[in-house]
């Protein structure tokens, strides 16, 4: 017998003054069998960054035709495919095809080095693609509870996760930036 996710919710207050972007989103995350607090956590986190009221999580790590997260338009035109981790190279050339934007937000401290090292040539290539390290994500693991009230602020780059007694902070790092 399969193992079924375990759903988490979400109240998130986003304070971005980046992007000048204040908002509360109630979101109901599925996290897969297979899936750790850390990465739902940094998929959470990534919803944050991006945050629209048309972004979505994908079905999971168990479909492979979708990101952890994405935006499509009225028409169902994918307008923001996002990815956590390392993912191939394979899967990032089709995603770029299929979506304006492609965003991936690594995160495993050397595993990301060397994935980046691996891939760099390749991922260079694609003119849509932006791709950030997120270092010290273990912390966020921490925050993960199955009904949780975070607030996020984001400023000058820097993003501040916090439940009201635990405060995360991250600075993500730019490994390669769209160049259309």
């Amino acid at each position: 017998m399969a193992l079924k996710s375990t759903i988490f919710k979400a109240e998130l207050q986003i304070a971005d003054m980046d992007r000048h972007y204040y908002r509360n989103h109630s979101l109901t995350i599925a996290r897969h069998p297979s899936e750790t607090d850390e990465r739902m956590m940094v998929r959470l986190l990534a919803f944050a960054l991006k945050a629209h009221d048309d972004l979505i999580f994908g079905k999971g790590l168990s479909t492979e035709d979708e990101p952890a997260l994405w935006r499509k338009d009225l028409t169902g035109v994918i307008e923001q495919w996002i990815e956590v981790g390392q993912p191939d190279e394979k899967t990032l050339r089709k995603a770029c095809g299929r979506a304006s934007e492609v965003l991936v937000y690594a995160y495993g401290g050397r595993v990301t080095d060397i994935w980046w090292r691996q891939n760099r040539d390749g991922l260079e290539r694609l003119g849509n693609l932006s791709i950030f390290d997120l270092p010290d994500t273990h912390s966020l693991a921490a925050l993960a509870q199955r009904t949780m009230a975070l607030r996020c602020t984001i400023q000058d780059g820097a993003v501040s996760l916090s439940d009201g007694t635990r405060h995360v902070g991250i600075e993500p790092i730019i490994l390669k930036t769209a160049t259309r």
